[in-house]
């Protein structure tokens, strides 16, 4: 199907039930699901959206687009959880069916104000001359599900941002309100950290642009969110067209992190002694990280693992997308953002099967030969090790998700992608390495879902995760080294949700 501007923007009520259950049903059967993440029913995902605590339950929004593995006309969708792992769809939440959202609901946040969820978002709205304008919206949930749009936008773009002005995250401190939003200065063509304050969610004051580094970053700024990790803040955002010499990384589009000391609300200004922004996450696929503190303080995360102006072999059965697992985020003694399975995901596991070192170690040693496509797989090494561990492996493991791995000298993993199966954005390099300052034991916490893997390396101090295309038979777990190795590790079937 050739996507065009027309097709994309065709009303909902336009397509048909027909077309629509056709396009769930391909998505179900797809050989690359996933079982115990958030994934289409059909079509696009991509951001996550609202990630809320209310009414005794957790929740979240998708952005969707149902029809085609394409960006299009954009709606959210509503999930809810009882313990952050499984989850509850509850259908359409946001329909772009108003003249401040015609083009798109696009993302934002939510936050708890007296006893309704206020639901924050870009409206994207097109002119006859194709010219973007970006509302900022509301829209109320209360405790029945019943969400009302608000019937004016609670900010409109100041004159100086351009069309780019989107992804608000409202916030409440010290009984005032507070919107961070991404942004594009229209004098520089800058990415920029917008933010606003007001008093009653009425009348919004323009206080200008978040000061958090001297660096330019980039062209734009998607996805800002500031959350408090022990009183320390941290910003998290998706910087586009940042060059390299700032901060290192290889994916399209990166997603960071700026951890602080203290945020000045009023003065817009983020005290931090980081000197440039770090990857929230070392693989290649995640964007869009969307993060709040719950009403005990803790901080969670969820991402959208998948990129922009990508394309990825599922697009062809017409669906795309998921979201990773939720974690726990910390801080480390230096400052360093720690990202954990919330607890309940051991709720998923099935009978577990303890891994240990052959015998007879001849440089290979096949550990499970039927994975599956969906497990957890913890494997712990000792100091002076090496080699590789292969999953979704084929017999002689030429084909396989492979994680190389050194605890002499100075550490490292590196995962590579480039023979699992089907290839795709090879142009962004098929593996990426996480270094270690200091060669000690390393603890790999794996969770594998269809097409989807997520690495714990050492406690969640790196998390890298991905999307790979293998072959369906190909589902062996083997390690290969030139010495002997010594591990533990267990594996464990998981279930879906």
């Amino acid at each position: 199907m050739e996507w065009t501007t027309e097709l994309r923007y065709k009303p909902y009520e336009e397509w048909s039930a027909q077309e629509l259950l056709q396009l769930q049903a391909q998505a179900a059967n797809s050989q690359y699901q996933m079982a115990y993440h958030i994934r289409p029913q059909s079509g696009l995902l991509n951001d996550p959206n609202g990630f809320s605590y209310y009414n005794n339950q957790w929740h979240v929004f998708y952005q969707s687009f149902p029809f085609g593995a394409a960006h299009g006309l954009k709606s959210w969708m509503h999930l809810v959880s009882d313990d952050l792992v499984h989850w509850r769809n509850l259908g359409l939440a946001l329909a772009p069916d108003t003249p401040l959202d015609s083009h798109g609901a696009y993302s934002g946040s939510a936050a708890v104000i007296d006893d309704k969820l206020l639901l924050m978002y870009t409206g994207n709205v097109r002119t006859k001359e194709w010219e973007r304008i970006s509302y900022q919206n509301g829209a109320w949930l209360d405790k029945n599900g019943k969400i009302t749009k608000l019937p004016k936008p609670l900010i409109e773009a100041p004159e100086h941002v351009t069309e780019h002005f989107r992804d608000p995250q409202l916030l409440k401190y010290r009984g005032e309100y507070y919107v961070i939003l991404g942004a594009q200065d229209k004098t520089t063509l800058s990415g920029k950290v917008a933010l606003f304050k007001s008093k009653d969610l009425e009348k919004w004051q323009d206080l200008g642009y978040v000061d958090f580094t001297d660096d330019v970053m980039g062209y734009m700024i998607e996805c800002p969110n500031l959350v408090f990790i022990d009183d320390k803040p941290v910003l998290i955002f998706c910087p586009q067209g940042l060059e390299h010499e700032v901060a290192d990384y290889q994916n399209i589009y990166p997603n960071m992190y700026v951890a602080g000391e203290h945020f000045k609300f009023n003065a817009g200004k983020l005290q931090t002694q980081q000197k440039a922004p770090i990857n929230l996450d070392d693989g290649f696929d995640v964007y869009a990280t969307q993060a709040f503190n719950a009403p005990d303080g803790k901080a969670y995360a969820i991402s959208w693992v998948g990129l922009p102006d990508l394309a990825y072999p599922s697009d062809s059965e017409n669906w795309a997308g998921c979201l990773s697992q939720v974690k726990v985020l910390s801080l480390d003694a230096d400052g360093k953002l720690i990202q954990q399975p919330v607890p309940a995901m051991a709720d998923l596991r099935q009978a577990g099967t303890v891994l240990r070192p052959e015998a007879n170690y001849n440089q290979r040693q096949q550990l499970v030969y039927q994975a599956g496509k969906h497990y957890e797989l913890k494997l712990n090494l000792d100091a002076n090790q090496s080699g590789s561990l292969h999953l979704a492996a084929n017999k002689d493991a030429s084909q396989s998700l492979k994680i190389d791995f050194s605890t002499q000298d100075h550490g490292y993993v590196k995962v590579d992608r480039a023979h699992t199966g089907i290839s795709f954005n090879e142009e962004y390099g098929t593996t990426r390495t996480v270094n270690f300052d200091q060669a000690n034991r390393l603890e790999l916490d794996i969770f594998i879902d269809g097409s989807l893997f997520e690495i714990f390396v050492n406690g969640g101090r790196h998390v890298i995760t991905g999307r790979f295309f293998s072959q369906p038979d190909n589902q062996q777990i083997a390690l290969t080294s030139e010495i002997a190795l010594d591990f533990t590790g267990t594996y464990w079937p998981l279930q879906g949700i």
